[in-house]
């Protein structure tokens, strides 16, 4: 048994060519990634097969290898002859998750960060490739002890050098600069280089009884910010392995997004359609006080996903429909909350792959499609209803933008803040909710409370 860098046994190893299983697994998921897939359904299907330590450590690698992408970058092109661009994506890939493992995983070896990356190489690309890799992670290996090696000479602009030591595309940290200043982005990309908390709701049972059984499961729990009824939990196996959740007593939500089903106020007894539905954690929330919740969602895989938790949870007034959200034949309910496809900047701790995979223009794209969602939306809404519009983007074009052209284009919708103390005075601006990461700890989000006129 090799221990301390992800291998299980010499078998398991040697099957893949002396490449131990979590190693190629994080090779293939990085192609994935480069092919368009997110990085969650990538993680999930190359990861199936792995041990509960395994799939830790190869997360641990994945997760942070994107999450230093432009300082590794940095790093080897200082000793990449004649730079990257020289070199098969694959094989830049191969050692990236090299020199993450040198610098940053202390339970590995070195000879076993090199030796296996230059295997991988070796058998992705041919013996060209390995004699490269080696050469390159055994100057990083010789050149580690020096703290400089990790953190690369910064530029002198300001922003260009928070983008590079923090990782993050130059434009987009540009963008935030300019909204919040320097001091605060810095506090905003810093924590999207953290590892997010896994955060859970109660389901069926009181936050006291649910807190008692993990913890004789041996799960710590720690409270949950802003959410009196919310938990955090660590020191966890694999979450489907515990009891509480088999048993449909819990389910996974960042208190951003629980705020968002706060702030939305439902009246108790209400029908109400969730439009974009998946994964569902929304629909679960608004499921305590509705009397139906109808949850649609255009992806039946997706769907399928949001069933099987609906009948872990026991979640009887949850409805699923497969249905476009801009093409739907229901008919009009009293609330509709659409959580609106985005470009999710206010989550990038969670998915670290989305930083690299964003370009400006994705912004005018999905704020297109959030215009025609709403207005699908607006529709479905009876007179005197709400429609609660919602992103976890930090973005005015995704956000504010879309509440204030939707509200000049339909005169008969006014903006409808929640009742006084519905959720902290902290996370309200103007009527609506802003939840952000740098101010508030958690994910990004933002929601606006809209109704329509009984005439």
């Amino acid at each position: 048994m090799i221990q301390g860098d992800g291998s299980r046994t010499r078998a398991a190893t040697l099957a893949h060519g002396g490449v131990t299983d979590a190693r190629v697994a994080a090779a293939d998921i990085l192609a994935d990634l480069r092919n368009g897939d997110l990085l969650d359904a990538a993680f999930d299907r190359r990861a199936t097969g792995l041990d509960a330590r395994d799939r830790r450590w190869t997360q641990e690698l994945v997760y942070g290898t994107l999450r230093r992408r432009a300082v590794l970058d940095a790093i080897l092109t200082a000793r990449v002859r004649g730079g990257l661009a020289r070199l098969d994506a694959d094989l830049t890939d191969i050692l990236r998750l090299g020199i993450y493992q040198l610098l940053h995983m202390r339970s590995v070896p070195p000879y076993a960060a090199i030796a296996q990356s230059v295997e991988l190489a070796k058998r992705r690309h041919g013996i060209g490739a390995s004699k490269l890799a080696n050469a390159v992670l055994r100057r990083v290996d010789r050149e580690r002890q020096d703290e400089s090696i990790a953190s690369p000479p910064l530029p002198a602009d300001a922003v260009e050098a928070l983008a590079l030591s923090e990782s993050h595309p130059q434009w987009m940290v540009a963008r935030w600069a300019a909204r919040w200043g320097l001091d605060e982005t810095r506090a905003l990309v810093e924590m999207n280089n953290t590892e997010a908390p896994l955060a859970i709701r109660p389901f069926g049972i009181v936050r006291e009884q649910l807190e008692s059984i993990l913890e004789g499961a041996g799960v710590t729990v720690a409270d949950a910010p802003f959410l009196d009824d919310g938990l955090c939990i660590s020191g966890q196996a694999a979450l489907a392995e515990l009891g509480a959740f088999r048993q449909g007593l819990f389910f996974v939500q960042d208190p951003a997004a629980t705020l968002v089903t706060r702030y939305a106020a439902i009246p108790a007894g209400a029908t109400v359609i969730d439009l974009c539905a998946a994964p569902g954690g929304k629909s679960f929330e608004l499921s305590r006080a509705a009397s139906l919740v109808v949850a649609c969602d255009r992806s039946p895989a997706r769907l399928e996903r949001m069933r099987q938790n609906v009948l872990r949870l026991d979640a009887r007034n949850v409805f699923l429909v497969a249905t476009d959200a801009r093409e739907t034949a229901l008919s009009t309910v009293d609330a509709v909350l659409v959580d609106a496809p985005c470009t999710g900047t206010g989550t990038f701790r969670r998915h670290p792959d989305a930083r690299w995979r964003l370009r400006v223009s994705d912004l005018a794209v999905s704020a297109a499609a959030q215009r025609a969602i709403m207005r699908a939306a607006a529709a479905l809404v009876r007179p005197g209803g709400l429609l609660v519009y919602s992103t976890c983007s930090l973005e005015p074009e995704e956000n504010d933008q879309q509440v204030q052209q939707f509200l000049v284009e339909h005169p008969e919708w006014t903006l409808d803040a929640p009742p006084p103390g519905t959720v902290p005075d902290a996370v309200m601006d103007g009527g609506m909710l802003r939840v952000l990461p740098q101010r508030h700890g958690v994910d990004g989000a933002f929601a606006a409370r809209l109704r329509r006129g009984s005439a």
